[in-house]
Order: C-alpha cells, then sequence, then structure tokens
C-alpha cells in the first residue's frame, strides 16, 4: 500500500483567526508588472544541445553567424553545443532603466540538457512588440543529467533554468494606477465576503471615511480625498495595504493523485456518513532454479526452470462512521486509519461528495 500524506489546515472561525494585512490578500490595480518573452540562443553545451531535427536552431545559429559576417552553409551542420530557447520574465511596475531581473529559459527543441550553458544576448518585447529588456548570463537549472553507455543518472529538469540579474530594462514601466481619484483593490482570490470586509475596514480607516465600495467579488473601489499630493497619495496606499482583515475561506479538499497529497481546509465539514474500505494485496515472486541431470547422463542436459508463487492477502477494514458534528481532524484520522492509496482516496472523496456527506468543494489535480 502506498503511502500518503495528509496535511490538514486548521482554519479558525471569524472571531478566532489572526487577520493578514489587506497587502497580503489583494494589489493595487495597475501595478501587476509587464510580462515580456524573447527568443534566443544557448550556447557552451557540452554535446547536450538540439541536434540536427531541430531546423529552427540550424537556421538561427546560421543567422547569427551572418550578422558577425561569417557565412557558413546549412547542410550537415551540427548544432549539439547550442540550444533554441524561449526566454521569459515579468517587470515590475516602478522598475528603472538599467535595474536587473531573473529570467526563465526553457529549450524549445530536443535538447538533453541545459547545464553549463550561456544565454546569448535576448532581446526582451512586450505584448505590442517593443524591446523592454535585453538578457544575457550564465544559466542555472538546478539539478544534473549524466549519461554514458546506455546508464542515466538525473535529478530535477535540466531542460529549463534561470538566469539570475541576466535582463537589463531598456524602458521603465510607469503604472497608472490613480484615474479620476479612484483607486481599485485588487482580491487575488475572488469573494464576496471578503470583499465587503476589505471595503468596511477601509472606511474605518482615518481620512477614508465611506471611501470605499465593493463592485464586485475581487474589486473594491476607492475614493481619495481631493488636493491630495502625490507623497499624500502613496502614504494613503501604504496606509490601505496596511490594514488587517479576516478573509473568508472557502471550504475545499485538494487532491493530487500524482503525489499522493490531500490538503483538507479548516472549513469542509462532514455531515452523517459511514465509510468502508477493504483491500487485496496480490503478490507474484519467481525464481530461477537449475536441472542438473545425473552423473554420466547421455540424454540429460542442464537447464534452467522458472518457478512462480503467487500469494494473496484480503485486508479487512471495519466500517467507520461519521457523526454529524465531524471535525476536519475526525476526517484526516478517519482517512489515515483506512490506509488508502491515493487513487482510492479519491474515490472516497468522490463518494461523500456525491452523497452530499462532504459539504465544500473538491478538486481533483
Amino acid at each position: 500500500m502506498k503511502k500518503i500524506l495528509i496535511l490538514t489546515l486548521f482554519l479558525a472561525s471569524y472571531t478566532l483567526s489572526e487577520a493578514s494585512r489587506i497587502k497580503d490578500i489583494a494589489s493595487i490595480e495597475g501595478v501587476s508588472g509587464t510580462q515580456i518573452i524573447g527568443y534566443g540562443l544557448v550556447s557552451g553545451l557540452a554535446n547536450t544541445g538540439d541536434t540536427q531535427q531541430s531546423k529552427f536552431t540550424v537556421q538561427s545559429v546560421a543567422n547569427m553567424l551572418k550578422r558577425f559576417g561569417i557565412i557558413v552553409p546549412t547542410a550537415n551542420f551540427r548544432t549539439r553545443n547550442i540550444a533554441a530557447v524561449m526566454v521569459t520574465a515579468t517587470i515590475p511596475t516602478f522598475m528603472r532603466k538599467g535595474s536587473k531581473i531573473d529570467v526563465q529559459v526553457s529549450s524549445m527543441g530536443d535538447a538533453q540538457s541545459l547545464q553549463g550553458g550561456i544565454l546569448l544576448m535576448t532581446p526582451l518585447s512586450g505584448q505590442d512588440g517593443t524591446v523592454l529588456a535585453t538578457a544575457q548570463g550564465g544559466l542555472s537549472v538546478g539539478g544534473y543529467d549524466f549519461r554514458s553507455d546506455g546508464s542515466r543518472v538525473g535529478k530535477n529538469f535540466v531542460s529549463a533554468g534561470r538566469v539570475p540579474g541576466g535582463a537589463i530594462i531598456e524602458q521603465e514601466i510607469k503604472g497608472q494606477f490613480v484615474q479620476n481619484q479612484l483607486l481599485r483593490v485588487i482580491l487575488r482570490e475572488p469573494d464576496f465576503t471578503t470583499s465587503t470586509r476589505v471595503a468596511e475596514v477601509i472606511n474605518r480607516s482615518p481620512n477614508l471615511s465611506n471611501a470605499a465600495t465593493s463592485i464586485d467579488g475581487a474589486t473594491i473601489e476607492v475614493k481619495l480625498p481631493a488636493g491630495q499630493t502625490q507623497g499624500q497619495v502613496m502614504q494613503l496606499i501604504a496606509q490601505i495595504e496596511a490594514l488587517p482583515i479576516v478573509s473568508d475561506v472557502a471550504a475545499r479538499v485538494v487532491i493530487n493523485e500524482r503525489t499522493g497529497t490531500v490538503v483538507v481546509g479548516g472549513a469542509v465539514q462532514l455531515l452523517p456518513a459511514v465509510v468502508a474500505h477493504g483491500g487485496l494485496e496480490i503478490q507474484i515472486q519467481r525464481t530461477t532454479s537449475v536441472s542438473q541431470p545425473p552423473p554420466f547422463s547421455v540424454a540429460g542436459r542442464t537447464q534452467q526452470v522458472q518457478n512462480s508463487a503467487v500469494t494473496a492477502q484480503q485486508e479487512e477494514t471495519a466500517p467507520i462512521a461519521l457523526p454529524a458534528t465531524s471535525t476536519v481532524q475526525d476526517m484526516a484520522n478517519a482517512l489515515t486509519s483506512l490506509k488508502v492509496s491515493p487513487r482510492d482516496l479519491i474515490a472516497i472523496f468522490q463518494a461523500l461528495k456525491e452523497a452530499g456527506s462532504l459539504q465544500g468543494d473538491l478538486v481533483i489535480q
């Protein structure tokens, strides 16, 4: 039976919960940053780059060398030390020209590894095609992949990596976060209850009485006082971000079938139910024995004989009754005592959901 990792998050009631800052659960509209992307080449690979099957890599290398006045034929052109990559990054708002940011690099072709590679100068552009930054530098893949004579040993993914501080910003990104004295606070997890609470907290703040209005489950609109200087506006925004707020947590169960991880929110409740689980474990062991003929035998010869042993074990588990007052701890203890596999665990949760016992959302990844 596979071991299951059950992580239980205990979230207390509204009056007992610890408050978070508004800046921890929301952001100011217009300051989310700008995503940029570019196409480039990584060189210096130890024969782990793209093969000739990646035609765009061969063409890219030929075009790059042509810019340096070198013309080479593309036929039989080896590119095992070079790989074509996509370079992506996000420029935070208000970053000045000349500032440096990290970039992510991912292979496009059939390169085996980007370990030890150097990203050549790559222009990064925004959605409108304007070049906003230029990236270059050594890659950090955070893993390894070694192959020799059909054997392989590796850790993590080596077809993608990062260049710390590899991009230099060429143009400043100016954010428009205040328009007509209006400021919008956007929740990262939309919720009508949380949105209403944020508006109430802002309205109780000094200099912002009755200034906030909950527009929808994710948007709170704040009317700033007239005649404020730029410095005063910054102080009000900092004041809003530091306000404490208790967000309303949805009842949710998240299951990752691949890793066997189960996360149960503290707001999940169970109605009366009975859960029974039985497992059948089958083991097949194969051994090889040698059949040796008697001494001085004429017709006999040595042979290998395959022997198989099959054992079956039935595991019986008593049904577990879940009362109406079941808590998250009761659910975790019940599932742990069943010793179910991730696949069986998903089936149990789905059955509880279909039976109407699980009061919450079931998310399967």
